[in-house]
């Protein structure tokens, strides 16, 4: 069976990245048992970060608690207290007995042991006006010990400076890529231009994040953003393809030929055997 750690190709290691805390597509997002099994195997993964009331974070992609949780409401507006009473939903809705993952569990987690290959990506969902003195102090508080396990990340780059400041040791990604990224990439000025313009807002970046749709774009413009970002020390994460994506495989193998450095999936161990598997005819 797979692992879904890397797949190795010509001397290179692509790592698969767990996305939301998934190895499995059925997986329930963002749960310690998953957290810890991929902390003993040195994966890659990534927690979205989502500010509570008190200042402090919750693992959630969304802004409200009502379709990832068995709460109602904003995250913002969650006590710790309320937040510690809640538990995880499945992807089609029914309530488990995952409970809510928040921030101190992670750093909880990592403390008590993981292999040094780990990386947890911690994706900063809030922008800086979100984050106050209380997040800054819990964020410091929660991570300063273990900062060498984490890379923060997110689009907006002053808030992830602003956060990512006040941990000595944090690796930092940007993500420069939104909606209307792909349609803007008409030509190879255009995908130029936007490596360039990425890599110039966020100099202090370790790792740049981008929608592989995007990769694949710019690549058949002839342009090669991953070998761009690689030219200015920083490593690409392509989020985020799954094997049912049209085309997976031939995206799959692109990326791999193109020296991606992770590659985000709900199913990481799916991917590793396609991209094992013989091509078809």
């Amino acid at each position: 069976m797979p692992d879904g750690i890397a797949i190795i190709a010509d001397g290179h290691a692509t790592r698969l990245k767990w996305h939301r805390l998934q190895r499995r597509p059925e997986d329930v997002p963002f749960t310690p048992a998953r957290l810890r099994e991929g902390m003993a195997l040195g994966a890659s993964m990534e927690v979205d970060l989502r500010r509570r009331a008190d200042g402090g974070f919750a693992c959630l992609h969304d802004h409200t608690l009502d379709r990832e949780t068995t709460g109602q409401g904003p995250v913002a507006a969650a006590t710790f207290a309320e937040l510690r009473a809640l538990h995880m939903r499945s992807k089609d809705g029914t309530p488990t007995g995952e409970r809510l993952l928040l921030l101190e569990d992670l750093a909880e987690l990592a403390a008590t042991g993981a292999d040094r290959a780990t990386l947890v990506q911690l994706d900063l969902k809030e922008a800086g006006g979100a984050l106050d003195d209380r997040s800054i102090d819990a964020f410091r508080t929660a991570l300063a010990p273990l900062a060498g396990l984490f890379i923060l990340s997110g689009g907006d780059w002053a808030a992830v400076r602003r956060l990512g400041a006040v941990v000595p040791g944090l690796r930092l990604g940007f993500d420069p890529c939104d909606d209307g990224t792909l349609a803007t990439l008409r030509g190879a000025v255009d995908a130029e231009r936007f490596i360039a313009a990425a890599l110039d807002r966020a100099p202090e970046a370790a790792m740049i994040y981008l929608s592989y749709p995007i990769v694949l774009r710019a690549d058949a413009l002839g342009v090669d953003l991953i070998a761009a970002c690689h030219a200015a020390g920083k490593t690409v994460d392509a989020w985020t393809l799954n094997p049912d994506h049209p085309g997976a495989a031939a995206a799959l193998a692109r990326l791999v030929a193109l020296r991606a450095d992770q590659i985000t999936t709900d199913a990481p161990g799916v991917l590793e055997a396609m991209s094992a598997a013989p091509p078809r005819p």
